[in-house]
This record gives C-alpha cells, sequence and structure tokens, in this order.
C-alpha cells in the first residue's frame, strides 16, 4: 500500500509521520509545492516545533517516509490520497471575514483528477464545512479524462492539540472514519479503518456518514472554545465581586458532569481552529436560516475579543491610564506553550493595542522566531494563512516599537511591566526579585494565564493582575 499526503503543513507532516513510523510496511509521501518547507523536512530542523515530532520523523525518513514536492507522480502512484490543505477563512467577496475558503482544496482535487489512472481512496484531512466531500467529488468527476475511474471520498478529521500531538497520534482519544453509505464507501471506510487499528484499540476508531464526520470537527472545536469563553466570562464577574475564579474553576471541575480540563480562565483563546471553525460554524447556520444558532456560537468569538481588550484595559487603568513610551515586556508569543504557533495568538491583538497607545514592546518566547512576531504583527485579520500575507508594508511602522530579546530577562530590563502571554513552564521559575531589581517602579505583572503565585510576587514588591483574581489594593485605588 502505498499513501501520499497533500499538504506538510501541521496537520500532515506529524499525521503521515506517525502512519509511516507505525506501519513500516506502508510507503508514505508527504507533498507540497513548496520547495523550501519540504527541504525542512528533509533536514535536521523540522519546520514545526512538536515535542517527540523529531524522533519519529528520524525514526521513519528515508525507510518509508518521504517528503517531495512530485506531487502528481506520488499521488498517480498513491493508494490512499490524504488532503491536509490549508482552508483559511474568506477575506473578501461573499462570506468574508467566516466563510471557509476552499481555493486550495478546489486545486488540490484538480491535481488528483488530472494524475489519476486508477481508481483512489480520497481522504479529507483538513478542517472543511460540511457537504466539502460532494463538492470534492464534483470535481473530480468532471476533470477526471478516464471515467472508469472511482474516488471515493472520506472524512478523517484531525483532532490533535498543538504541544502534545505526536501523543495524541499515539494514543488518540478517537480516530474518526466518514463514508458514503455505499458497498465501495464502506470497503473504503474499512481500509482506511484497518491502517489506524495497527496501533489504535478498534473501539477507538468509529464510522460515521460523510455529513456527520465533517461537522463532528466543527463542533468539537466549538464545544471546547465555549468552554474557556465561558470561564472567563465567568473570570470577569470574579474580578468584580472577589470572588476568585481558579476556585470557581476547581469547584465545577471536580462536578463529574462538567469535568476539568479547558476551564483555565486566561487573556483568550488562540490557534488555527478555534475562532476560524467557529466562524465557519456560524456562516453555515446563517447560510441554513439558522441565525438564531448562528447568533450563539458567535457570542463565543465575541467574548474572546472582550477578554483581550479587558486585559489590555486593566493594564491601561492600573498603569495611570497610559503607556506611552512605556517600555512593556510580553512573555511568550506562541497562543500556548510546547509550540512555535502563532496563529491567532492573543498575543497579536494585546501587542497591537499596546502599541496604539504608543508602548514599546519587548518580546521574549522560547520558540517564536523575530521575523514571524513581526510579520504577524504587520498582517491584516485573516491573512495569517494566505500567501499574499507573507510581506506587507506594516512591517517597518511595527519595528519601531516592537523588539524581541534572547530572554526573560532581557525583555524585562528597564520595562514597567511584564505581560504573560503564554504559560511556558519557564516563566512560573523565573527568579523575579532579579526582574523587579532591573524594572521601572512602580513595576507591574499582568499575568494572561495565571501561572504565578500573586501573593509571593507582592511581597516581592510587584503590582499583580491576575485573570478572575480578587483585585491588588493598587489596581483598585488607581482603576476606580
Amino acid at each position: 500500500m502505498k499513501i501520499a499526503c497533500i499538504g506538510a503543513g501541521y496537520v500532515g507532516g506529524p499525521t503521515m509521520a506517525m502512519i509511516a513510523y507505525k506501519c513500516p510496511d506502508i510507503e508514505v509521501v508527504v507533498l507540497d509545492i513548496a520547495q523550501a518547507r519540504i527541504d525542512q523536512w528533509n533536514s535536521n530542523k523540522l519546520p514545526i516545533y512538536e515535542p517527540g515530532l523529531d524522533e519519529i520523523v528520524f525514526e521513519a525518513r528515508g525507510r518509508n517516509l518521504f517528503f517531495s514536492i512530485d506531487v502528481e507522480k506520488h499521488v498517480g502512484e498513491a493508494d490512499i490520497i490524504f488532503i491536509s490543505v490549508n482552508t483559511p477563512t474568506k477575506v473578501r467577496g461573499v462570506g468574508a471575514g467566516a466563510a471557509a475558503d476552499l481555493t486550495y482544496w478546489e486545486s488540490a482535487a484538480r491535481t488528483i483528477a488530472k494524475a489519476c489512472t486508477s481508481s483512489k481512496i480520497i481522504v479529507e484531512k483538513s478542517t472543511v464545512p460540511v457537504k466539502t466531500a460532494e463538492a470534492v467529488e464534483k470535481v473530480l468527476a468532471r476533470n477526471c479524462v478516464d471515467k472508469s475511474i472511482r474516488f471515493d471520498i472520506l472524512s478523517n478529521p484531525e483532532f490533535l492539540a498543538e504541544g502534545t500531538a505526536i501523543d495524541d497520534l499515539k494514543k488518540p482519544d478517537r480516530v474518526l472514519i466518514g463514508g458514503r453509505e455505499t458497498e465501495s464507501g464502506l470497503k473504503a471506510v474499512a481500509t482506511l479503518k484497518a491502517v489506524y487499528e495497527r496501533w489504535v484499540p478498534s473501539e477507538r476508531v468509529i464510522t460515521a456518514n460523510l455529513w456527520s464526520a465533517e461537522l463532528s470537527k466543527l463542533t468539537a472545536n466549538a464545544f471546547l472554545a465555549q468552554r474557556i469563553s465561558s470561564i472567563n466570562a465567568i473570570s470577569a464577574l470574579c474580578e468584580a465581586t472577589g470572588a476568585n475564579v481558579k476556585q470557581v474553576s476547581y469547584a465545577i471541575g471536580t462536578d463529574s458532569r462538567i469535568g476539568p480540563k479547558f476551564l483555565n480562565a486566561s487573556v483568550g483563546f488562540g490557534g488555527s481552529c478555534f475562532q476560524k471553525d467557529i466562524l465557519n460554524l456560524v456562516y453555515i447556520c446563517e447560510s441554513v436560516g439558522l441565525k438564531e444558532v448562528a447568533d450563539y456560537w458567535r457570542s463565543v468569538v465575541t467574548i474572546n475579543d472582550y477578554q483581550k481588550d479587558r486585559f489590555v484595559n486593566r493594564m491601561l487603568e492600573a498603569m495611570f491610564n497610559t503607556v506611552s513610551g512605556k517600555r512593556c515586556a510580553i512573555f511568550g508569543f506562541a497562543f500556548k506553550k510546547d509550540t512555535g504557533d502563532t496563529r491567532e495568538t492573543p498575543a497579536i491583538d494585546v501587542c497591537h493595542k499596546l502599541m496604539a497607545d504608543k508602548a514599546k514592546i519587548a518580546c521574549y518566547d522560547p520558540q517564536v522566531t523575530e521575523d514571524q512576531m513581526i510579520r504577524d504583527l504587520s498582517l491584516d485579520p485573516y491573512m495569517w494563512d494566505h500567501p499574499a500575507g507573507q510581506v506587507t508594508p506594516k512591517m517597518t511602522m511595527v519595528k519601531q516599537q516592537f523588539t524581541t530579546c534572547k530572554t526573560a530577562y532581557e525583555a524585562a530590563a528597564g520595562a514597567h511591566c511584564i505581560a504573560i502571554m503564554t504559560e511556558w513552564d519557564e516563566f512560573k521559575t523565573l527568579d523575579y526579585q532579579k526582574l523587579y531589581d532591573g524594572m521601572v517602579k512602580p513595576a507591574y505583572i499582568f499575568d494572561g494565564r495565571n501561572i504565578v503565585d500573586p501573593v509571593k510576587l507582592r511581597e516581592i514588591g510587584f503590582v499583580v493582575y491576575g485573570i478572575g483574581q480578587p483585585l491588588d489594593p493598587f489596581v483598585t485605588e488607581s482603576a476606580f
């Protein structure tokens, strides 16, 4: 058997590496049109950071795992073809700001139709709107010269969490495979199911119809994001009443019907999926006339934006309503720890708002490069996943107010405040006395992830703000 995957990104690369690692008799080829990206996958420094990924790739690469730009050749030879290309939010036209842009999907389908000389199983791996499989079938049918060739479309959405993706692939909660309930469709589902069952217990490989599988991915991300926005909404109430959101989270999380996961209040959620998938879900609901349902899910994103605004407003209020000319140290730029991914990270919006008030930003992140930070801060909304958003004229302006540092201590030197934006473990064990000694007084810490001990920091002399925690008397006095 030979498997090909179109798309060498955060999903395609690790997923195919795990299949190759677990199934040494299956040839797996990861394909991309970007030579630079393929070169990185073939190097000793992979294009993405994910704990455990290097070990998996280096073990299988050259044995039965390969990375190539020869798309047509390997697609033509493959038995199963995964499509794992970007499905960014549309930035113009009908559905702009909500609907998924399926340009890359359609292009991949046309490439497959052109290259194939035998029947194939096509697997949707990217997050796509409901009924995408139907559209792909039409493109394949109308563009394949040999009408005897059959394409069986399956939906196999990914449920990976960045930072734990390799563990998620090794021991998934579930693998979902959706297909048409026809003889050929059921046979295609069984073929892919057999691949996963090489290492995943059969009871965890779930089958469904195509549309249920496609919708399940959007729904899963919407539910997870909803939990974050729910506890973040409660964090605002905690600050207003003197309650502590960490205690509230623990109390409700002990209820077996609720559970403790995704109940950590923070500056907001980020990542490539949550906001994009919710907005996609909103657009689908609106498209079928479900306005009230669309409004409900849109409110999850509204609360997330509100939380970021609220965080910056707390900073401004505490610092005498101005950060103009003040050095603000940003600890962490990635949207979560143990990843270098910055897509939709709350740090972008927080930095934008501080820079709009003329702050000088000094940022440190152990995994994110300076070029990536500058690029992210220079892009218009939703452009991070579009090739056109690689270089913008805003970069020069950003560089005037934004600098990167090699250590947290360098970033905090001479700063008026520290804003913790990513929950990197190293931020929990820093020498905060040393940081305090090198900062302008009063020295503030705004903990957007609730990872430091406010009592100990106040003993040092810091003014501390934690999401959803009782307000520091200094903040209370200066802000209200």
